[in-house]
Formats: structure tokens, C-alpha cells, sequence
């Protein structure tokens, strides 16, 4: 299996979709599928089907990205391959992975059928890498690779341009590289498919609490007043706002849960709300995340 950079590099845009021959099937049908699910559309000139077919597969296929590629074959001049193949009636379409056929149809199909068949057949050959391209891109952030990492998930969106974990990955290293407007104006652009995903709401907190960060106060005249007031919600939720903006986001949430526990309709629940934004921000599985949501939930379930 060919890897992500070998994969963007192997498949351009104009060879997802070709016409192909009794010459041409070994190479472009079974040696391809070696790498790539290959599709094969066999029809005829006459064929009235094929003409509603055709133009469906190869739309659906372009949208795959590069996950399956496409070979039409006219019967009429490739009598042999179709004799081979048993071909009984077109239109037909056989989908090859590994040399060999592993899926296929007759007949013509709804849009909404032929994109679950793609989407089945483009599963065989996984990903092709951008997973690992990924976890690459990730480590790169991690360890402060930021302009590296923006190159890796750009270049992975150029392959998915639905990948949430690589827009989600592209706008955190546009705020790494202290260019929140690029990260801003990244996820105006978001596709809609993915404006909900996890990894996109995860960016949209943490520019959420960037913003909250410039207009904080200072931590020790806010505790001083909590410390002398307890009961006042809004220097307590201020001091949470400028805890998390000094990076100390446990305390942060402390704070929030104190709140919450105090009063949790205050601000129109501003506690739970913030907490939620403090969560999104943060990696699932992060220790203060896991607390967090467990003593919120006790609280809320009392």
C-alpha cells in the first residue's frame, strides 16, 4: 500500500478516470487495484442506461478524492475481457482490489446508491496513509514544529478537504504560530459536512478562551475579593477567566465548580457554559477533563 505522500503523488486528479482497452486492462485494472480500489464501468455506445451511468460514477468517483479510480470499458471493443468476466448485460460495474474483483453491480443506481458503493469500495484500501500523516503533524505540533505541522495538514486536506482532525490540526497551528486571524478565517471556510466535528468545536473554544485571555484581570485582586466576598458570582467567575488566561486551567475549573455549585442558573448558567468551553478546548481524554465532567455531572444529577 502506497503511503500518503507516494499516494498524492500516484494518483493525479487525471488519472482517477480513464478509458481503457484489452491492451491496457492488466496495467490499469489489476496492477492499480494493487494499490487502489479500481473501479470498471463496462458499456456500450448504445447502451441508454450507461449514458445516466457513466457520468454518476465518475462524479462520485472525483469526489472520493483519490481513494478508488475509474476505468470504462467499452464492450463493444473489448469483447474478450467482457467474455472473461462473464459480462451479461450492461451497464456493469466491477470494483478490483488486490488483482481481483471484490464487489460490482448491474444496472443503473440512484446517486445515493452509487456513493454508498463508492464509499464501500474506497474502504478496501483504508485511508491511505492520512492517518499517519496525521499522528505525524501532531507530533510535530506537539513538540513546537508548528510551521512543519501546517505544511502536514495542509497537505493532507489537499488529499481530504473533509478531514475535521486535519482542519481542526491546521487552524491549532495557525494559533501556535501566534496567527489567530489565519485560524479565524480558516474556520469561516470550514465545509459544512465537518462545521460541527469535535476537532472543529475544539478550536473554536480555545480562540473563545484566547479572546477571554486579553481582557482578564489580575488573579491575586480577584482572589482577594472572592476570598473576601464568596458570595459574589461575577468577581468569582472573573477570577476562573483569569486563572485559565495564567494557565492554571484546574484551578480554573475549580473555581467554575464552585460557582456551579453555588448557584448554577447564575448568568444564565455562565459556569457550566464556560466549563463546557474549557472542556471542548482540551484533548478528550486530558486528566482535568475526566474530573471535571465527573464532578460536574455529580453536581448536576444531585
Amino acid at each position: 500500500m502506497l503511503t500518503f505522500g507516494e499516494k498524492a503523488q500516484a494518483a493525479p486528479q487525471g488519472d482517477l478516470i480513464k478509458d481503457g482497452s484489452e491492451a491496457t486492462f492488466m496495467q490499469d485494472v489489476i496492477e492499480a487495484s494493487r494499490e487502489v480500489p479500481v473501479i470498471v464501468d463496462f458499456w456500450a455506445p448504445w447502451c441508454g442506461p450507461c449514458k445516466t451511468l457513466g457520468p454518476a460514477l465518475e462524479a462520485a468517483v472525483t469526489a472520493a478524492g483519490g481513494k478508488v479510480r475509474m476505468v470504462k470499458i467499452n464492450v463493444d471493443e473489448s469483447q474478450m475481457i467482457a467474455s472473461q468476466l462473464r459480462i451479461q448485460s450492461i451497464p456493469t460495474v466491477y470494483a478490483f482490489f488486490d488483482g481481483k474483483p471484490v464487489d460490482g453491480f448491474q444496472g443503473a443506481l440512484p446517486a445515493s446508491e452509487i456513493k454508498t458503493f463508492i464509499d464501500r469500495v474506497a474502504a478496501l484500501g483504508g485511508d491511505g496513509g492520512l492517518a499517519e500523516a496525521i499522528e505525524a503533524a501532531e507530533t510535530m505540533l506537539a513538540e513546537g514544529a508548528a510551521v512543519d505541522a501546517a505544511e502536514t495538514f495542509a497537505a493532507i486536506l489537499g488529499e481530504e478537504p473533509e478531514n475535521a482532525a486535519a482542519f481542526g490540526g491546521l487552524a491549532r497551528s495557525y494559533l501556535a504560530l501566534n496567527e489567530p486571524d489565519r485560524a479565524r478565517s480558516l474556520l469561516e471556510a470550514v465545509p459544512a459536512a465537518i462545521a460541527n466535528a469535535k476537532e472543529v468545536e475544539a478550536v473554536r473554544a480555545q480562540i473563545a478562551l484566547m479572546d477571554q485571555a486579553a481582557h482578564a484581570g489580575p488573579v491575586g485582586e480577584l482572589r482577594a475579593v472572592v476570598e473576601a466576598d464568596p458570595a459574589n458570582h461575577q468577581a468569582r467567575f472573573d477570577l476562573a477567566l483569569a486563572l485559565h488566561a495564567a494557565g492554571e486551567v484546574e484551578a480554573a475549573v475549580d473555581e467554575l465548580l464552585d460557582l456551579f455549585r453555588r448557584d448554577r442558573e447564575w448568568n444564565d448558567g455562565a459556569a457550566k457554559a464556560q466549563l463546557f468551553t474549557i472542556f471542548e478546548a482540551l484533548k478528550p481524554q486530558d486528566p482535568i477533563v475526566l474530573k471535571g465532567r465527573r464532578r460536574l455531572s455529580s453536581m448536576i444529577f444531585i
